[in-house]
């Protein structure tokens, strides 16, 4: 039974930043590849032994090394990026960066065979037969137990628009869902995802945790697949709400948000300031409104007194945790609508080659 520790929060401000890609040919279509990157010879520094794959032989994940200086961010990341492109190119493949791929049929991908996977297609069924997604996870180390649930339930309300920001997956299946991120919606549709309730502390946490292996709702605590959670494993606080992302700049404004988010939380919950407690259904609809309209959404106040558009949250964070990125973000194209703009004007083969990664 695996579950995490009180006792693996114990460093502050820490960086790690996780990445789900698609493994796709030259023409830049989803292609079972695992094999061959995962399983095969092994991957160049710096992921040797941070590359995984996920439930499709199409999907791939990679992890930055834990980031002691914020300011190494982006160096590290684009190394990680780097060594995944090479790594892909040397066996044939190309890597590709999207919420969801528009053209990963889920009837016609290969699922992988590892125990665990095979185990959650079994327990779950249809919804995991057909979860093509691929998000980003940013995680930031907390040196307090209580304190990383604490901030977790705070991050709540911020995970739509976080989610409406990275809006990167109007298309599913072949199809144009009408979604800025319908991965978002396909991803929740399985157990234990979206924005959790709120816990009093660190021991209802864990408690909820060992409850949920010993009655047999997941196999281990890393099958609690919620949009923001204290990872009782490596003592951070995890964030999952954005989509995957082709720019490595988008994926670096939401870490240097998040991990701006989480220390000033660190330093109130320090204060002794009391935590909000938003209703859940509040949350839900600001991720619908999120993950409907991306960069065009507005929101519900936590109070639930009131509603702001997405650019009046990201001036008043900019300000607020003196962040530029996400206003960068903001002011460019979504990934849903550069998508869409090269479906439409130069169709599906355009799409793809558009999703793959360059190096930088």
């Amino acid at each position: 039974m695996e579950l995490g520790s009180r006792d693996a929060f114990d460093r502050m401000g820490t960086l790690g930043i996780e990445e789900e890609f698609f493994i796709v040919d030259e023409a830049g279509r989803p292609t079972s590849g695992i094999a061959d990157l995962v399983y095969g010879p092994d991957p160049p520094d710096p992921i040797a032994g941070a590359v995984d794959h996920e439930l499709f032989a199409c999907t791939i994940e990679v992890q930055t090394p834990r980031i002691d200086d914020p300011a190494n961010a982006r160096d590290a990341l684009i190394d990680v990026r780097n060594a995944l492109i090479d790594h892909a190119e040397s066996q044939g493949y190309r890597i590709a960066g999207a919420g969801l791929h528009p053209e990963a049929r889920w009837r016609e991908l290969d699922h992988a065979q590892k125990p665990r996977y095979r185990s959650q297609l079994d327990r779950i069924q249809y919804p995991q037969h057909r979860n093509t997604t691929a998000g980003v996870h940013v995680h930031v180390g907390v040196d307090d137990a209580d304190a990383a649930v604490w901030i977790a339930n705070e991050l709540r309300w911020y995970m739509p628009v976080l989610l409406a920001l990275s809006a990167n997956s109007p298309f599913w299946n072949g199809f144009d869902t009408g979604l800025a991120s319908a991965r978002a919606k396909i991803f929740e549709n399985l157990p234990n995802t979206g924005i959790p309730s709120r816990f009093e502390d660190f021991e209802a946490f864990q408690r909820y945790e060992r409850r949920m292996v010993e009655h047999g709702s997941i196999e281990d605590r890393g099958e609690l697949w919620f949009d923001v959670r204290p990872h009782t494993q490596h003592g951070t606080v995890e964030v999952r709400a954005p989509d995957g992302q082709r720019d490595p700049d988008v994926t670096l404004a939401f870490a240097e948000y998040v991990h701006a988010l989480v220390v000033d939380l660190a330093e109130r919950y320090a204060d002794g300031e009391s935590g909000s407690d938003t209703r859940r259904e509040i949350l839900d609809e600001n991720k619908w409104r999120a993950l409907r309209h991306g960069h065009g959404a507005s929101v519900i106040t936590p109070d639930g007194e009131g509603v702001v558009s997405l650019e009046e949250v990201v001036d008043r964070e900019c300000d607020r945790l003196d962040v530029t990125g996400i206003r960068e973000v903001l002011d460019d194209e979504s990934g849903t609508e550069r998508q869409r703009r090269i479906h439409e004007t130069e169709g599906i083969d355009a799409l793809c080659a558009d999703l793959k990664l360059r190096r930088r």
